[in-house]
Formats: structure tokens, C-alpha cells, sequence
């Protein structure tokens, strides 16, 4: 945590998407943050005041120039290999942090369990706790939460609503069958 007489300063730019107008966080190092959607955006408040401290942070509004917003918009284009090494730091605790490093390993265009996922991180008892930690994902397309499905397949709970995470499945797959 740092000190309240240093807070940490971050950017915040706005990307239109096919499925909503997004936000990107990002800190002066040129690390992803936050990734969150427009109507969503008190979510992501609370979600930085948690991983930083309620004066732990100030966001600017700012156009990132650092690609990373490009590298976003090349994802939606199709090219979803371009979001797969942006740099992201997090808050958040251990285990959380182990679940979202978790995320980024599932391939693009496929779906684990939450049971997958906790046996994944060694904790195969831990499904709820792997649950939560996917939900309080503060990163997300980047650190893809939306490829975490029920083990009945079922399309389980999305920060973003049911309709975004089916769009990005529908989209991932559809550009890995065309990969392939």
C-alpha cells in the first residue's frame, strides 16, 4: 500500500467496442490496471479504492498512447493474440493474484470449470474462494474472467452481464476456428 502522501497515478481512456464503451486504466510504467466497461464504471471505482486505498490513487482522463488501447482494438478486429502479453499489476491479495495469473493461461477460443481453475492453482478444494477472486477480476477481457464457465456448462456469472461474456466466447471462437 502506498503511503497517502504519494498516491498512485493513473490513466483512464475510453475505447468503443462492439459491445459497449470500455475503460482502460493504466499507471505511468505503462501497466494495465483496470479494464471495466462504461456502465460499469462505479464497480471499477470501488474495485481500484479496494486495491489502493481510498486516497491510494487519482485517475486522470488521458489518451494512452502506449498501444495498449490499440492492442485492445485489434483484439475486437479479430487479432486476439494482441492482447496476450500487456503488461498488468494488480492489487489484490496472493491467491487472487495466483487465480488471475491462472486466467491468462486458459487458451484463447476455450472455457475451464471453476473447479478446472482451482485444480489449476492447487487448490481444488477452494472452487467458492476461485469464484470470488474470478469476480473481483479488475482486468478483465486482458486477464479473460469471461473464458470461466459452470461445470455444467453453464455461462456463469459476468462482471460485464451474461450478454458481453457470450459475445466474447462467440468471438473468441469464432476467430480460432478461422485460425485453424
Amino acid at each position: 500500500m502506498l503511503h497517502m502522501s504519494d498516491p498512485l497515478s493513473l490513466m483512464n481512456d475510453r475505447l468503443d467496442t462492439p459491445i459497449g464503451e470500455m475503460l482502460i486504466v493504466v499507471d505511468h510504467d505503462g501497466y494495465l490496471r483496470a479494464v471495466d466497461w462504461a456502465d460499469h464504471e462505479t464497480r471499477m471505482h470501488r474495485l481500484l479504492m479496494i486495491h489502493y486505498g481510498q486516497n491510494g490513487f487519482n485517475l486522470e482522463p488521458a489518451h494512452l498512447a502506449n498501444g495498449l488501447t490499440d492492442a485492445i482494438k485489434r483484439y475486437f478486429r479479430g487479432e486476439l493474440t494482441a492482447i496476450d502479453t500487456l503488461p498488468v499489476k494488480t492489487g489484490g491479495t496472493s491467491f487472487q493474484r495466483d487465480v488471475w495469473r491462472a486466467l491468462r493461461n486458459i487458451p484463447c477460443g476455450t472455457t475451464v470449470s471453476y473447479m478446472e481453475l482451482a485444480t489449476q492453482i492447487g487448490r481444488p478444494a477452494a472452487v467458492r474462494a476461485v469464484g470470488s477472486a474470478n469476480g473481483s477480476n479488475p482486468v478483465g477481457i486482458v486477464v479473460p474472467c469471461h473464458r470461466v464457465i459452470g461445470s455444467d456448462g453453464s455461462l456463469t456469472g459476468y462482471g460485464g452481464g451474461i450478454e458481453r461474456k457470450l459475445w466474447l466466447l462467440n468471438h473468441e471462437a469464432g476467430a480460432a476456428m478461422m485460425r485453424s
